[in-house]
Formats: structure tokens, sequence, C-alpha cells
């Protein structure tokens, strides 16, 4: 059994794991977004989502594919991308 703050074998990149939990990501959405970028799949940002710009919360939000994005503000698109 992994300890508590181990996220399992099945997370490739515990370190972008982890950086994305601080920065509020679910555990599925970290744990998916950490793997995909130890295949390479995507070139996720793990600055914190505060410190990105609203066009990289844009682009964020579009690959996960939120709703409305166009419409949202800075703050807005930061809590639709933790609540993905």
């Amino acid at each position: 059994m992994p300890a508590k703050n181990d996220p399992g074998p099945s997370v490739k990149d515990k370190e972008t794991y982890e950086a994305l939990r601080e920065d509020g990501a679910s555990k599925q959405k970290a744990a998916r977004i950490a793997n995909a970028q130890a295949n390479d799949s995507i070139d996720h940002d793990s600055r914190k989502l505060e410190d990105r710009t609203k066009d990289e919360l844009y682009e964020e939000a579009q690959e996960i594919g939120i709703e409305g994005r166009s419409d949202m503000t800075k703050d807005e698109l930061i809590e639709a991308i933790r609540n993905s």
C-alpha cells in the first residue's frame, strides 16, 4: 500500500503530480496530466495557476474542454481548471 502522499505506481511523473496537487488539481486530473507529460503527449506548465497569463489559462481550459471559457475572467478560468 502506498504512503499517504504517494500517488502510487500508476503515476509516472511524481514531481509534476505533486506540483499540480499543490496548485489544487484533483488527484485524477494531476495523475492524468503527470502521465501525459511523462509520455510527452502534452507540454503541461506546472507553474501555479495564478502565475500564468489569462491566455495560458485559456489554452489549458481549451485542452481540458471547459465550456464557456471565452467569457471567463482569469479568476474564473483558474477556478474552472481546478474544478475540472
